[in-house]
Order: C-alpha cells, then sequence, then structure tokens
C-alpha cells in the first residue's frame, strides 16, 4: 500500500482523465482506410496513447489494431490487458452517455466499468510506480485492445507481431480474482421463410444492439391494423403499440444487461414474441417460429426449456442469451450468446443447440467460440492477485469464476482481477453505467500494489 499517496496526489487528473476518455463513442464501426475498427475507435486509441505519452510512458502502435504503453526493464512482461471499445449505448440513460458527468460521487458513461474506468485506473497504477523510485526487475506493459466486444481482432493482431506477456491480469471482470471463465459460444440461427403475403404476417420485426447485451429494445410491424389492448402479457408495462397505414407497430421497452448475466435484464424480443404467440399469424412459417420461441426459449435464462441446462459447482450454471433478431416474411436471424461451465463439454453443449434448432429446421452456424479457462486457487498468481486484495479491502471473499469473457483467455497465465468491488452493481452493458470515484481511486491504488508485486522480482 506504498502507493496509496502518489494516487491520492492524482485523484483530480485520474477522474478528469477518466471523463475525457468516456466522451469518445468509441463503439466498434465498419473500416475505413488505415482505421480497421472504425473513425470512433482510433480516435479513442490516439487519445490513450497521447495520454500515456504525456505521462512519461513509452508507447507502440501496432497497425492501429491495438497498442501498449510500457515502463521498467527486464526480460520478461508484466501484461495489464485492457480494451478501449465499449458496446453500443442502447436507450433511456438519464445522464448523456458519451459525456462523463459526475453526479454524487459517480462518473456516468459507456464504458465507465467496461473498460475504460479500469484502463485508466492501471495507467495512473503505473504512473505511481514510476513515481516512487520503486525498482521494477520485469518490463510492465498496458497493452490496449479495441475490438474486445466483438470479435478480438485486435488482440490477436498484436500477440502476432509482440512479444506475449510472462504473466498478468485484465481489469474487466471483478474483485476478487477470478479463477474461471465458462466457455462463450455466438451462434446464428437462420432460415428462408416460405409463404405468401397474404392476411395476417410480420412486415418486420428487430430487435437488440449487440448478441453480448440484453436487448432493450424490440420492435415489430403488422401487416394490419389490430385492436391488441386485450392481450395478455408478463410485462404489460414494457410494451405499446399504435395503428396507422392500415399497420400495427409495437414496441418493446426492456432493460439492457451484460449476455453473461441475462438474468439482471429484461429481453425486449421475447416481450414480442410473448404477444405474438397470441395472434392468430397467417404466415405459416413465421407462426411456427414464433411458436418455437416460446417454447424452447422465452424468458428462459438457463437453456432449460432448449434442453441445454448445463451446470457445475464452480461456475453454475449455462446462460442463454438471444441478443438479436431479424425476421421479416422471407427469413428470419436470430444471434444468440451462450455461456457454458467450465466443466461442460463443448460438443454436448453443440449437440443440445443443435437438437433444439432441428424441430424448426433452423440452419446452425458457429460464429465464434471461446472454451473456458481455469486456474487452481492455490495458483501462484492467483495467490498474489488475492493476498494484494485482501490488504487493501480487508475481505476475505474467495476468489470467484465468471460468465464473462475476457482477455484473460488471450494468452497464457493471465487471470482477470478487478475492477467490480463485490457489493456493487455490475453495469456493463446496462444502460446509466458509471464507476464511483472512490473505488475508481480504491481501484488505481490496488493495482499499483499488484503491478508492483508481480513485477519487483525475476
Amino acid at each position: 500500500m506504498i502507493f496509496n499517496t502518489h494516487i491520492l496526489d492524482m485523484q483530480s487528473k485520474l477522474v478528469q482523465e477518466t471523463q475525457e476518455i468516456l466522451k469518445i463513442k468509441s463503439v466498434e464501426r465498419p473500416a475505413k482506410d488505415d482505421m480497421p475498427f472504425g473513425e470512433d475507435v482510433h480516435k479513442c486509441f490516439l487519445h490513450t496513447l497521447k495520454l500515456a505519452e504525456s505521462l512519461g510512458f513509452k508507447t507502440k502502435n501496432i497497425d492501429n489494431y491495438a497498442g501498449h504503453a510500457e515502463i521498467g526493464s527486464g526480460e520478461e512482461i508484466v501484461g495489464i490487458l485492457v480494451h478501449l471499445d465499449v458496446v453500443p449505448e442502447g436507450d433511456d440513460w438519464d445522464y448523456d452517455p458519451y459525456c462523463g458527468e459526475i453526479v454524487e460521487g459517480r462518473i456516468y458513461g459507456r464504458g465507465a466499468l467496461d473498460d475504460k474506468g479500469p484502463a485508466i485506473a492501471c495507467l495512473f497504477a503505473m504512473k505511481a510506480l514510476v513515481d516512487s523510485g520503486v525498482e521494477l526487475k520485469k518490463r510492465v506493459r498496458l497493452i490496449f485492445g479495441l475490438n474486445e466486444e466483438t470479435h478480438w481482432k485486435g488482440i490477436r493482431h498484436y500477440l502476432k507481431h509482440e512479444e506475449a506477456p510472462s504473466l498478468g491480469f485484465t481489469p474487466d471482470s471483478d474483485f476478487p480474482a477470478c479463477h474461471g471463465e465458462k466457455g462463450i459460444m455466438m451462434v446464428t440461427g437462420k432460415k428462408t421463410l416460405q409463404g405468401t403475403n397474404q392476411g395476417l404476417y410480420i412486415k418486420s420485426f428487430k430487435g437488440g444492439h449487440a448478441a453480448n447485451m440484453v436487448p432493450d429494445e424490440a420492435k415489430v410491424i403488422l401487416s394490419q391494423a389490430l385492436d391488441l389492448s386485450n392481450l395478455a402479457s408478463k410485462y404489460s408495462h414494457a410494451w405499446t403499440y399504435e395503428t396507422k397505414n392500415h399497420e400495427t407497430h409495437i414496441t418493446a421497452k426492456g432493460i439492457s444487461a451484460h449476455g453473461s448475466t441475462p438474468e439482471k435484464g429484461l429481453n425486449a424480443i421475447s416481450i414480442l414474441m410473448e404477444l405474438l404467440n397470441q395472434i392468430d399469424i397467417d404466415h405459416k412459417d413465421q407462426a411456427d417460429f414464433v411458436k418455437f420461441y416460446n417454447q424452447t426459449i422465452a424468458y428462459d435464462f438457463n437453456g432449460v426449456l432448449a434442453g441445454c441446462n448445463f451446470e457445475d459447482e464452480d461456475s453454475g450454471k449455462l446462460t442463454y442469451n438471444v441478443g438479436l433478431i431479424n425476421l421479416d416474411e422471407n427469413h428470419v436471424e436470430m444471434v444468440t450468446n451462450l455461456r457454458y461451465p467450465i466443466t461442460s463439454d463443448f460438443k454436448a453443449v453443440v449437440e443440445s443447440l443443435k437438437n433444439q434448432y432441428q424441430e424448426i429446421k433452423l440452419d446452425y452456424q458457429l460464429d465464434d467460440h471461446m472454451p473456458p479457462i481455469y486456474f487452481p486457487k492455490d495458483h501462484p498468481l492467483i495467490e498474489k492477485l488475492m493476498k494484494v486484495y485482501q490488504d487493501h479491502t480487508g475481505d476475505m471473499s474467495p476468489a470467484s469464476t465468471t460468465g464473462g469473457g475476457t482477455y484473460a483467455r488471450a494468452c497464457d497465465n493471465i487471470v482477470a482481477f478487478g475492477g467490480v468491488f463485490p457489493g456493487h452493481p455490475e453495469l456493463a452493458h446496462q444502460k446509466n453505467e458509471y464507476i464511483e470515484i472512490k473505488n475508481l481511486i480504491k481501484t488505481a491504488q490496488i493495482y499499483a500494489s499488484a503491478i508492483y508485486e508481480l513485477a519487483k522480482e525475476d
């Protein structure tokens, strides 16, 4: 805890720089010129490299795919892997998601917790080490990933061109240390629909912002003007409708949440599917799909209805989140994000999902898969990080597992470590995301001690 005073001396600048980075809307966009993840992410990347240089660090830009800021010297590298991209903000924020506004000791903004606030905390933790004059036996690199929320092309490109860290952590989860992460699957189900545009049919059904978010909005347009006032719904408060141009327009407002914790949100797609299941749709393939959804998905977060109810002692139950849907009279496309338990067999999970899709001849396409990772609780890296956390907080909670997918999977000997404290809300991918200033400061202090402990010995 010898670095606490150095962090406190920089508190105002730490808060200011967190606000500044939150003002940059670093949502991935299509590649443009030499910016593989779009202009907004690139702007945030250059901003962060400039900040690191102003603090006196050596920086390197790897083809605009990723980069790092470095201190110290030595053969080995302690890596801290962060990401600067964010998921879309979603709707219904009480504060501007790209303003960095401070309200009652909280800094609001998309990325405040995931992962910009912790990234800036790490940057100032490194600065505290430099200012203290302590001797480091290893190099310390804060590695900036740029499309962690999607396909990880940035960090993979980085590791092809740069030396991988020997050990380290990623501040992209919960405190204390995470000794395991569930397997993650991104799956698209597709089907060409057969039917004529006669009678009542769904002209359009769109919902969701990203597969790894619980959809907070979904919209349906029906081909006829209907009176839906008598429809029963589990969440009657969450949907509205109007008739115009001889059509019925229905909008559902859910609650966004991280795809790994769908139980913390309310899926707007499922709300509309429940409503559509009570309407006599003449387009048979559409009607069959609506029935299929309600029978095998509905509001089930754990894949029980789908026959994917896997579970283990260390990491709990499988989670099942339909994050995106696009349906019209000719086709349907549904993207699902699954997190399966650490000890579950991947092939068994796949077969269960394929069996579910086979009921309606939905084509199965695996878009992405990240196998689970696991460290014993007595692994030296886990024990060292746990001791740092306990010394700073007095909290003796055991190491845990997570359903989140972090850069701990990117290379060996990296684990997730913070930055959400026990008892505090996990607001990643949710509206009104914020980080408490007192927690931002405490996080930076913990990370300064953790980096020192990992880098002080050969």
